[in-house]
């Protein structure tokens, strides 16, 4: 056995840890509840121009990403995508959202949308911060 660090790894050493961890994950029975939720606008043309993607189990769910198109922004359309993804994982029986974000991303947007920061990841470069949030979800809540 050799043990080997780089920061240009394969494509095939990625693949062999991911293949690897999806395996041990298979295991775990509760994983088969992890169902996608996702939330898509699209042009006329039926171009994405935005998305909030994530996932649902049991009482959680996670917003994963977050994107709405450069021409489309300041608009409302971020916070109707969250909206919606919330109304969806309601429906679902979620009744906490949570994602991380960075600084330099949307923190304001997600405070405004009543997310409240449970960790502050500090140490980046430029004084970056990554922080982790948290919303409860009532039933009959709005966003």
């Amino acid at each position: 056995m050799r043990i080997a660090t780089t920061d240009a790894p394969s494509t095939a050493a990625l693949d062999a840890v991911d293949a690897g961890l999806c395996r041990h994950n298979d295991d775990e029975p509760a994983l088969a509840h992890v169902r996608r939720l996702c939330v898509f606008a699209t042009a006329d043309d039926g171009r994405v121009v935005g998305g909030a993607v994530g996932r649902s189990w049991g009482e959680c769910c996670e917003l994963q990403q977050l994107w709405v198109s450069e021409a489309l922004r300041g608009q409302g359309l971020a916070r109707r995508l969250v909206g919606d993804f919330e109304r969806e994982a309601r429906r679902r029986g979620c009744r906490l959202a949570y994602l991380d974000t960075f600084s330099f991303q949307a923190p304001a947007l997600y405070e405004k949308l009543g997310y409240r920061a449970v960790l502050v990841t500090r140490g980046f470069t430029g004084g970056i911060e990554k922080y982790t949030l948290h919303k409860q979800l009532l039933p009959g809540d709005g966003p």
